[in-house]
């Protein structure tokens, strides 16, 4: 496959997680009076857990049903969650930035993807020391949605000058990365084992490959290594 494209994930696929999204969480919810003991918190951390990979705002306004308590969660969980890149709570995961400039040396662009808001993408770029490690990095955002709508992964073809989606290959550690792969077109959109869902949730989103590790892409790719 001459792959034109790869569309890479973040927590739980190029950089390691450890908890800190459920950490965030937690600390997101107490703002709508939620606490780890309250009888509501197990069920709105199943749902979290559910919907990785989802835009987080999307993910609160589901939780809470109301704007202004979503807006108050979401800004909680940007300031814990990027407290917690800055204190040095952030490391990639094994291998990951070699296979991105694998790819990137053999003609493939980049873009990196996340559920984050923009802001809380850019703090773990500059906590990674990754500004110019892919050609693109995207957040939603206006006009953008997040997944599992296929926006992330359309806007990186649009904006690389793209020529074929069937020579774009998506990958990420949720179902959701996995729906946006393939409702965008994606010749492959493979899971990854290094975060969130587990083999079984991945192939039963319909994943094309399921890989222990986002390092052993360039290698499904046909890229030499």
């Amino acid at each position: 496959m001459n792959t034109e494209l790869a569309v890479l994930d973040m927590a739980g696929t190029t950089v390691a997680d450890d908890g800190l999204v459920e950490q965030s969480f937690t600390a997101a919810i107490a703002t709508a009076g939620v606490s780890e003991s309250d009888d509501r918190y197990p069920a709105m951390l199943d749902h979290v857990r559910r919907t990785m990979g989802q835009s987080k705002i999307t993910v609160f306004r589901a939780l809470l049903g109301d704007e202004a308590a979503a807006q108050r969660a979401n800004t909680e969980f940007r300031r814990h969650y990027e407290g917690l890149v800055a204190a040095g709570h952030c490391a990639p995961v094994p291998g990951a930035e070699e296979a991105i400039r694998l790819l990137r040396a053999s003609g493939t662009k980049v873009a990196l993807t996340t559920g984050f808001a923009s802001g809380t993408q850019q703090a773990l770029l500059d906590a990674l020391g990754w500004q110019d490690l892919a050609d693109l990095a995207l957040a939603p955002g206006p006009g953008v949605r997040g997944r599992p709508f296929p926006d992330l992964v359309l806007t990186a073809v649009l904006r690389l000058e793209v020529t074929d989606l069937r020579r774009v290959a998506v990958a990420g550690d949720t179902p959701s990365d996995i729906l946006t792969g393939l409702r965008s077109g994606a010749a492959v959109s493979a899971g990854v084992l290094t975060g969130a869902a587990g083999r079984d949730a991945l192939l039963a989103a319909g994943a094309t490959h399921v890989l222990d590790s986002v390092a052993s892409l360039p290698t499904l790719l046909g890229v030499p290594s």
